[in-house]
């Protein structure tokens, strides 16, 4: 398969070869295909997840988290151009961004289970609880009114 493109003056821009310009272009393009792949199985999992009954569960957090981090890569490291800087760098940038990243996820889990535990239920936030019970009252009473 040959790549074509149609940038000749990119390569008297960047100060390298016609071959360098295009394998680079052809990675990036690469990336941008697969990105686009993720997003859309995200999409198509994100619009299937109601009616199958997937919502809330902790596999589907940790799969959009997963394909969420799985983009975040790719743009950090191709388009921001971090996959070719120096070792040092790379960690100054990702480190903090990696333990930003693991404290979400343990938030995501601990609150999540909290708020599933019946016995840590009113525990959690009350007053959100209390708020949801009444907002399902009021609804109910509502379609009965008009029924």
């Amino acid at each position: 398969m040959h790549f074509h493109d149609d940038y000749p003056e990119y390569e008297k821009m960047a100060i390298h070869g016609e071959e360098e310009g295009k394998k680079a272009r052809k990675v990036l393009w690469n990336v941008f295909w697969l990105m686009l792949i993720v997003t859309i199985t995200e999409l198509v999992v994100g619009f299937l997840a109601p009616e199958k009954g997937w919502t809330g569960t902790l596999s589907l957090r940790v799969f959009f988290i997963f394909f969420t981090l799985v983009k975040a890569g790719g743009i950090v490291l191709y388009f921001m151009h971090l996959k070719h800087e120096k070792t040092f760098l790379k960690y100054t940038i990702l480190l903090p961004y990696s333990i930003f990243i693991l404290y979400a996820i343990y938030i995501l889990i601990v609150e999540g289970t909290y708020s599933m535990n019946p016995r840590f239920r009113n525990k959690v936030d009350k007053i959100y609880f209390e708020q949801q019970e009444q907002l399902k009252a009021n609804a109910h009473h509502s379609e009965s009114a008009t029924h």
